[in-house]
């Protein structure tokens, strides 16, 4: 009687046990918030620039009949196809209350340097309702990753094109001077610039003057008073050198002798 007893007693309690374990546990549905991103209207079809700053309109609307906490929005680059990670983007934190039914537009900015070509971009938002923190969907689609347009006036181009210019020139100029040192100069003897004149030099008597520097109508009229046969005025005597003169005296002494 005691050991049907037990038995029956056992059978109850693991019945009991078992229920309890298999009874499912209520799961507290997340609170309803709607986001979406969006690129802006000139970039319709969706291009990510190396190099540049990306802008993404994140649109956010509480719907959960109570106020939540928007913590931050990330996102990342996965491949097309496998969604293998490719790189985490930019996480920016914000901490700003969303308010029930209230909808707000946030700026997301991240910056891209990737191989051209298709990659899965994905963008969520991180909120939090009291204690706990909740994960949501804001974008997700494939993008096209391109190189920037090269312009010939762009400033920051045509900067580093000059600095690069300024460092190889430098450069060569410093190994010009330390492998190709300049010739020394040779030194040529002084010669002077004063030349002597050039022309027929006459000489008379013991001393000598040159044609060359007795004005022409001089000479004129010394050889016209010369023919004449002696002096025939003043003024034609005084034009007479003393050179002449002299001159004319020497030979008058040699005859003489």
């Amino acid at each position: 009687m005691r050991l049907t007893t037990l038995l029956s007693l056992g059978l109850s309690l693991g019945s009991l046990f078992t229920a309890a374990v298999s009874a499912p546990t209520e799961e507290v549905a997340a609170p309803e918030l709607v986001a979406t991103a969006a690129f802006p209207e000139e970039n319709t079809f969706n291009h990510v620039v190396n190099g540049q700053k990306n802008l993404l309109t994140v649109t956010i609307e509480n719907k959960s009949g109570q106020n939540l906490t928007l913590l931050s929005i990330a996102g990342s680059l996965t491949h097309p196809d496998t969604n293998a990670l490719l790189k985490n983007l930019t996480s920016q934190t914000y901490g700003v209350p969303l308010l029930e039914d209230v909808k707000i537009q946030i700026p997301y900015t991240f910056y891209s340097e990737f191989k051209a070509g298709d990659h899965r971009l994905n963008v969520w938002v991180q909120h939090a309702a009291g204690d706990k923190i909740y994960t949501v969907d804001a974008f997700e689609s494939v993008v096209t990753v391109v190189e920037p347009p090269v312009s010939f006036f762009d400033l920051k181009m045509l900067s580093t094109y000059l600095i690069l210019l300024g460092l190889v020139g430098g450069a060569g100029y410093y190994t010009y001077l330390a492998y190709a040192p300049p010739k020394k100069k040779s030194k040529k003897p002084a010669t002077s610039s004063v030349s002597a004149p050039v022309g027929t030099v006459t000489a008379t008597g013991a001393g000598g003057y040159q044609e060359e520097w007795i004005p022409e109508h001089h000479l004129k009229k010394t050889k016209s008073a010369k023919k004449s046969g002696g002096v025939t005025s003043g003024t034609s005597a005084d034009e007479l050198s003393g050179a002449e003169l002299s001159g004319t005296e020497g030979r008058r002494r040699k005859g003489k002798k």
